[in-house]
């Protein structure tokens, strides 16, 4: 049995590290496309992005991406906010925790992929039809 008395939950950085490492994996033309994305790590999403979403329990929100997908910006468009995924740390711990049938790298790949499978202009429903993970 593993002694968890010393053991100190995974910090932002080592879930930002997952990720980075998922992003490094990207194919050149998906990688060159996600490149000016920012990638945040929070620990819950905020009560504005919650209800915005109509989400009561924050910690059934493990990701998010905000921005304006690929497949409709437009040169004409006025400048927006960087695109930005972010990855809410407690919520995947929680999922990761809950499930205990995945590891921890494996779930934030799937969260990140998800997350800039939006960026590329994909929906919820493109994703799930593809990736069983989300049905």
């Amino acid at each position: 049995m593993t002694d968890w008395t010393e053991r100190a939950a995974p910090a932002a950085a080592d879930i930002e590290a997952l990720a980075r490492a998922v992003l490094a994996e990207l194919p050149g033309e998906f990688a060159a496309r996600a490149a000016d994305v920012i990638l945040r790590i929070e620990d819950v999403a905020g009560e504005d992005v919650l209800d915005e979403l109509e989400i009561d329990d924050p910690f059934d929100l493990t990701g998010l991406y905000d921005g304006i997908p690929l497949t409709e910006k437009s040169v004409a468009d006025p400048q927006h906010l960087p695109d930005t995924v972010r990855l809410y740390r407690r919520a995947i711990l929680d999922e990761w925790a809950e499930r205990g049938d995945v590891t921890l790298g494996a779930l934030v790949r799937n969260v990140v992929i998800h997350e800039f499978a939006h960026h590329f202009g994909w929906s919820d429903a493109d994703i799930a039809r593809i990736d069983a993970w989300w049905t």
